[in-house]
């Protein structure tokens, strides 16, 4: 069964409920739950912000997703998980997670996903959930919210 389960973490609705399923596929099998929150590349910023690099707004940046981080930490604590750990990666979504994946010899991912109404919504914002399955160097899983 599985020994170590990565969950891909954003603090969103998707990922609170994928992380409530995390924890109990964790204690029905007795695996080591690990976190990762995935920060954008500063790059993506500078592209927003007009080519200038704001040391401030990565430093907001990397607060943000240490929180989002330790939440998930904290939730699964809550949950009995004392001994999970984590890591804040900065990059893009699928390269971190697939390369965290790798690094912890994780057997199982675990990623929220929420429905995007509409074909240009879908299109737009592409699908991190169906590029993992792909990319992935074990099992993923979706936990799929409405």
């Amino acid at each position: 069964m599985y020994k170590r389960i990565l969950m891909a973490y954003d603090g969103s609705e998707a990922g609170q409920r994928a992380l409530l399923d995390c924890s109990e596929i964790a204690q029905w099998s007795g695996c080591e739950v690990v976190l990762v929150a995935v920060m954008p590349s500063m790059i993506a910023f500078v592209g927003l912000e007009g080519g200038v690099y704001d040391a401030e707004l990565e430093a907001r940046e990397r607060s943000k997703f240490d929180g989002v981080l330790q939440d998930g930490l904290s939730r699964l604590k809550a949950a009995g998980f004392g001994a999970a750990r984590g890591e804040v990666a900065t990059g893009e979504a699928i390269e971190e997670i697939t390369r965290y994946a790798r690094k912890v010899q994780a057997d199982l991912i675990i990623v929220g996903h929420k429905h995007v109404d509409g074909w240009a919504a879908r299109w737009w914002r592409g699908s991190i959930s169906g590029s993992l399955i792909a990319n992935a160097p074990c099992s993923v899983l979706c936990v799929v919210t409405q």
